[in-house]
């Protein structure tokens, strides 16, 4: 039975919208933008911080491998926290957490641009990445629950063009913010925003209407998860360090090994695991939530790599910002102007050909171009071949399990795709640190890898959907 909200605390309860609004031929597409802002944040602030990183290490007298917890913090709690806060949710209500999670990243938000040291700074991106995961985890249903199914896919598209256009202006913003006003711009320009989203929020959004208690989850496996996947980036984040910690460096690897080892076999036991291993091992779903993590891999590396180049270079941080946005403004593009080709051209397909091309794209940026503007070009293009690639691929997964699995396998699809941003930020700075170390060139070193990762999505493309199952069609 759907829960009724009449009865719960004030603070528990969903408020309704305004009559005014609720009865205005246009308050489903008003409840669509206010869900847009949300998204166009939720990606801004995942590309950028990345050209705050010199800066950071100037104030804060430390390495990449220090600073790049700033991106890791948000993006491993992210992976974390964006099934559980689902299932929360379905319970509680989908707009009174998309509420309060905008009020968290609003307030985590003021508490980075005042962190006074490195240590208060990767702790506020903590919780910042929490209330991120309220916005993320909730966007899609609130979305489709206030425009109904049969505009749903128009809606979502909607939805997609703004976290597209906040992924594109994240650097070209940033890198603005950080040459007239340093860092810490970065971080307070989401709270004017963050309140009027409030606002927006609580008078346009519809309250849920279809709560169900879910009881209290997969509290194991998302312990467990948690802990495989921070310590896993704890201990790539030391192999980037100057001088690692060997011995605890070993025992953390350990652990975390034997925390994901645990975590498989817990799933395989849960009533309601958070990541089904059966799910798993149906046709495409291994091998796509695979190509989505390097996919994402691919998309960021090159967002914590460039700024330590470009200030090599000495580029002036403006200019190294619209640089640096070629990359997910390709991307962008790309991923827009790719469902016009989608009824013509198989998805497998889709994912080969882009994915051959960003590893050829990779490749030429191995050769250590010096030039702004070569850069500029070769982003565009990595960024346009991704932007081809992961929205076949995940259309492949998606097409891959029946309607009823949709939910949970689009959970899925955003722990890859925030593992794969996370490992991209950890690796590129190991590979920064090892070029150094011993003389090499490290951008070549990195996109090498990243040519690598291509190559080996050009041969794990996942099957045609099986008949019979599936929600959008290939």
């Amino acid at each position: 039975m759907p829960k009724t909200q009449v009865a719960r605390g004030r603070w528990r309860r969903e408020l309704a919208r305004p009559a005014w609004v609720r009865e205005h031929p246009q308050a489903p597409w008003a409840a669509v933008l206010a869900v847009c802002v949300g998204a166009f944040m939720g990606q801004l602030d995942a590309s950028i911080v990345t050209l705050a990183f010199p800066r950071m290490q100037l104030e804060f007298h430390t390495a990449l491998a220090g600073v790049q917890w700033v991106s890791l913090a948000y993006l491993g709690v992210l992976a974390v926290m964006l099934v559980p806060v689902g299932r929360w949710s379905d319970a509680h209500g989908r707009k009174l957490l998309y509420v309060y999670g905008f009020g968290l990243f609003t307030l985590a938000s003021a508490g980075c641009g005042l962190a006074p040291s490195l240590g208060w700074l990767v702790v506020a991106r903590a919780v910042q990445a929490l209330g991120a995961a309220l916005l993320q985890a909730n966007s899609v249903a609130l979305v489709v629950h206030s425009v109904g199914a049969r505009k749903a896919r128009t809606a979502l598209g909607v939805q997609a063009a703004a976290q597209a256009l906040g992924l594109a202006a994240g650097p070209a913003i940033g890198g603005l913010l950080v040459g007239q006003f340093g860092w810490r711009s970065v971080f307070w320009v989401n709270v004017p925003v963050g309140v009027i989203a409030i606002a927006t929020g609580l008078v346009l959004l519809p309250r849920s209407q279809d709560l169900k208690e879910h009881g209290t989850g997969d509290i194991a496996g998302a312990a467990l998860l948690g802990a495989s996947t921070l310590l896993t980036l704890w201990t790539l984040a030391q192999l980037a360090d100057p001088a690692p910690r060997w011995p605890l460096v070993a025992v953390v690897a350990a652990v975390a090994v034997v925390a994901g080892v645990s975590f498989w076999r817990v799933e395989g036991r849960a009533v309601a695991p958070l990541i089904s291993p059966a799910r798993l091992r149906a046709a495409g779903i291994a091998g796509g939530l695979g190509g989505a993590l390097l996919g994402y891999l691919a998309l960021f590396a090159p967002l914590v790599l460039y700024p330590q180049v470009f200030r090599q270079w000495n580029l002036p941080t403006g200019r190294a910002g619209l640089v640096l946005s070629c990359l997910p403004a390709g991307f962008a593009l790309a991923a827009l102007l790719g469902t016009r080709v989608g009824h013509t051209v198989s998805n497998p397909v889709r994912v080969r050909v882009g994915a051959a091309a960003a590893a050829v794209s990779a490749a030429l940026q191995c050769l250590g171009w010096a030039s702004p503007l070569v850069v500029a070009g070769l982003l565009l293009v990595s960024g346009a071949s991704l932007g081809v690639v992961l929205p076949a691929n995940n259309a492949l997964v998606m097409t891959s399990v029946p309607e009823s699995d949709s939910a949970v396998t689009g959970g899925m699809i955003n722990v890859a795709r925030a593992l794969g941003t996370s490992l991209g930020v950890a690796l590129t700075a190991l590979g920064v640190r090892v070029g150094l170390g011993h003389g090499w060139a490290s951008p070549p070193l990195v996109m090498a890898a990243l040519a690598a990762a291509c190559v080996v999505m050009v041969f794990t493309a996942g099957p045609v959907r099986r008949p019979g199952m599936g929600i959008w069609a290939p």
